[in-house]
């Protein structure tokens, strides 16, 4: 039997509204440790760059701009903001001297890894609370939400995981 199709957008309306609503609240919950967080937070388009470059060690500034969707002054800035803070080297690229590669520096690490512990006690903390069966739900529902991200990337790269690839 066929789904009523009125139905199903609906579904869909629904939850992404929910998502939306939980991305909202993760931004306060992220605004409000970030205080305590270290000496130097980032912004979120510099953020970006941190997971791209992580993600895909080397990558050049074209490439981060197409992932990133962003005009390639924009990206040399966020660079030059992050190198500033001793997150990122450029380095020349061995197979052209025009070309720099980014790499995350032990500090760039070492944020990221302190940033995804501080987020994940938050979110321990509250998923700590919800029944077994929501918990279960939820992370089947991420998992093909993540799926599905992965699915419609605009750039043709697949969008980073904030470090996923490592762990795995």
């Amino acid at each position: 039997m066929d789904e009523n199709p009125a139905a199903s957008d609906r579904r869909s309306h629904d939850a992404a509204y929910a998502a939306r609503e939980v991305i909202e609240l993760l931004e306060v919950l992220w605004e409000r440790g970030r205080d305590a967080v270290s000496p130097a937070p980032v912004s979120a388009s510099q953020l970006r760059v941190l997971y791209a470059v992580e993600r895909v060690e080397g990558i050049n500034l074209r490439t981060l701009g197409e992932i990133l969707g962003a005009a390639p002054s924009s990206v040399s800035r966020l660079c030059d903001r992050l190198q500033a803070l001793g997150f990122i080297d450029r380095i020349p690229s061995p197979s052209s001297g025009r070309e720099l590669q980014l790499w995350l520096t032990d500090r760039g690490s070492s944020y990221l890894h302190d940033l995804r512990a501080r987020r994940e006690e938050a979110l321990l903390a509250a998923i700590g609370l919800m029944p077994p069966e929501a918990c279960a739900a939820l992370t089947e529902g991420l998992t093909s939400f993540r799926a599905a991200v992965d699915a419609v990337s605009p750039t043709g790269h697949q969008v980073p995981r904030n470090g996923a690839a490592r762990s795995a």
